[in-house]
């Protein structure tokens, strides 16, 4: 089995800085991690490797710097590393990435893709699924278990305070939730063997005949942020001290009627 888990390089969420002309990420400067999400995907698909053999492959859309998540991964066991990058990707919506992810796909080839549930820094959990549609592939996304049975996978999918069990052939695309696997450490000998193996770019030549000009990067991409801005700090409350069980009710509603809220 090929498995193919798709991951992102995101800046650490205490550090995260926006251009104000552009809305796009500043990431000059900023640390970065791997999206844990995605990490767990990583996880997953390195434990259904260990049962059912096969190989695993790390794809990442980004900067040159992204080099440094896949060898991460590449130390956490994955096989084989794939950087996708260039200009002409720049400031691609979701719509955007998952286009040009699922012509990457299909250029590598796959039998199952991963991807985690949604990034930290977007919170929008619209790639994988998008990805899926490009690919023409069935999907499950909020997967919290999975188990290979033969050519299909039976997977746990979270559902509100119950859950689903679904059985899906592949090929296929699965979105992780952190509940899905503890994503493993590097090990000393993994991260040696990263820095030995290669990374494998893919630029926009590589892929221009699965690919739309029209439809990505930043000018491509059919949204964009309007506005971005800091969460403004709240001011204090108003405590009340010193009243009855009656008092205070009566004082609470005497707010609520002043702003309009009853």
């Amino acid at each position: 089995m090929k498995i193919v888990v798709c991951i992102k390089q995101v800046p650490d969420t205490a550090e995260v800085r926006l251009d104000p002309k552009t809305n796009t990420l500043i990431r000059d400067g900023v640390p970065s991690i791997i999206n844990h999400d995605d990490k767990t995907g990583l996880e997953a698909a390195l434990r259904i490797r260990e049962q059912v053999g096969g190989s695993v492959t790390v794809v990442c859309m980004g900067p040159p710097q992204a080099d440094v998540a896949l060898r991460e991964a590449l130390a956490m066991g994955c096989d084989e590393a794939v950087l996708v990058s260039g200009r002409e990707f720049g400031g691609s919506d979701t719509y955007a990435t998952a286009t040009i992810l699922g012509a990457t796909l299909r250029k590598i080839g796959f039998d199952l893709v991963i991807t985690g549930r949604q990034a930290i820094d977007g919170d929008t959990a619209q790639v994988g699924p998008q990805i899926a549609e490009q690919l023409g592939i069935p999907q499950v996304s909020y997967a919290e278990g999975v188990e290979v049975q033969g050519d299909s996978l039976v997977v746990k999918r979270q559902f509100e305070d119950q859950y689903h069990l679904l059985k899906v052939k592949t090929p296929c695309l699965i979105t992780a939730l952190s509940e899905l696997a503890e994503p493993r450490y590097m090990s000393v000998g993994g991260i040696v063997d990263a820095y030995n193996k290669e990374v494998k770019i893919l630029g926009f030549d590589d892929l221009k005949d699965d690919l739309n000009p029209a439809w990505i990067g930043l000018a491509g991409s059919p949204t964009n942020v309007r506005q971005s801005f800091t969460k403004q700090a709240k001011t204090s409350g108003t405590v009340l001290s010193g009243l009855s069980a009656d008092e205070a009710v009566d004082a609470i509603m005497a707010k609520l009627i002043e702003r309009h809220i009853i």
